[in-house]
């Protein structure tokens, strides 16, 4: 008897087309190769979680492209209720409050004078010039919002942020962390200190105020949150310790009770050896220029993460290995393109 040929699926050719929509376009590259159909399939499963009704999106958001004339992205993915959680670096969550301001970063070149630039008190982000004042403004703002705080009490990132984001609301400046302050989305950042934060508590410390952040009542606020939600999505544009930290929501939550298993969550996966409980990621996208080789997670694969029990291994994942500021636009142009409607957003319970 014949064995059965396994089905193909054969490489289409991509036409060029007048008025051409990037939608259409990404689904003539998901017959392709290479990044060009990675970037399509994040495109799809990108759909696929925010069409789920069931599914709460946690978006982790890495590096410093705030600089770059990416925020405006975030804030409309905000917006149209495209996040539930937001996990940022410091970096991102601050030097987009420049641009907000009405200040502006300049385009300029990789291979400029860097001692000239000092000299004329601009930082250079690899071809974006930034000027110091500006910096610093932002980072007297930041000092300035945290001395009307209650000194020598613990803050969460959360609590903080979001008191800082209404805080900004207030004056009109419209940031990433005063769009998620107005639709009661949380943010959280781990690392928090590693920026202009960490600078304006300096600031602050100078002139007799004592901020106190509080890292594990960051966790377990974030944490707690896993007992809201039925199933997750995650997207990470970049890796470091937002990826991560969005990553443990899938597999450490439980440690918080008795019983290591999280109340209202179905679905519990075990394995051998240990009464844990995990609850993988039911869909997952990254954007990364990491390469998972050197064993860094910024550049861990999905797969690799299966055995960790953070993704479904049947679940819908997809990663691109892509500049951001390449994909990012062009993802978010295809979904405003597919989506009609504003998608509903998780209502959080006892967070604000």
């Amino acid at each position: 008897m014949a064995k059965k040929k396994p089905k193909r699926s054969y490489v289409q050719q991509v036409h060029v087309k007048k008025n051409r929509s990037v939608s259409d376009l990404l689904k003539a590259m998901s017959n392709t190769g290479f990044q060009g159909k990675s970037l399509a399939v994040c495109a799809d499963t990108l759909e696929k979680m925010f069409r789920d009704k069931s599914t709460t999106v946690l978006l982790g958001y890495a590096g410093s492209l705030s600089t770059t004339g990416q925020y405006e992205i975030i804030n409309w993915l905000i917006e149209n209720g495209y996040i539930d959680i937001l996990v940022g670096t410091g970096a991102n969550l601050s030097e987009d409050i420049v641009d907000a301001m009405g200040r502006h970063y300049v385009q300029g070149s990789h291979r400029a004078d860097d001692v000239a630039l000092f000299e004329k008190g601009y930082n250079r982000y690899y071809d974006v010039y930034g000027r110091e004042d500006d910096y610093l403004e932002m980072t007297e703002l930041i000092a300035g919002f945290m001395m009307g705080l209650e000194p020598n009490r613990g803050y969460s990132s959360c609590e903080f942020l979001h008191k800082f984001g209404v805080w900004l609301g207030k004056k009109k400046i419209r940031s990433i962390v005063s769009t998620a302050a107005k639709h009661k989305v949380p943010v959280f950042c781990p690392a928090i200190i590693d920026s202009p934060y960490g600078d304006a508590a300096l600031i602050a410390k100078s002139k007799g105020f004592d901020l106190v952040l509080d890292g594990v009542k960051d966790y377990v606020e974030f944490m707690q949150l896993s007992e809201q939600v039925k199933n997750t999505g995650v997207v990470y544009i970049g890796g470091g310790v937002p990826k991560d930290f969005i990553q443990l929501f899938a597999v450490t939550a439980d440690l918080l009770y008795d019983d290591m298993k999280v109340p209202n969550r179905r679905g519990a996966k075990q394995r051998e050896g240990t009464n844990e409980t995990y609850y993988p990621h039911k869909y997952a996208v990254q954007i990364t220029t990491d390469s998972p080789q050197w064993g860094g997670l910024s550049g861990c694969t999905f797969d690799e993460a299966v055995s960790w029990g953070k993704e479904d291994p049947a679940g819908a994942y997809a990663q691109c290995y892509c500049d951001a500021t390449i994909a990012l636009p062009i993802l978010s142009q295809a979904l405003a393109q597919r989506m009609t409607a504003k998608r509903k957003r998780k209502p959080w319970k006892g967070v604000f």
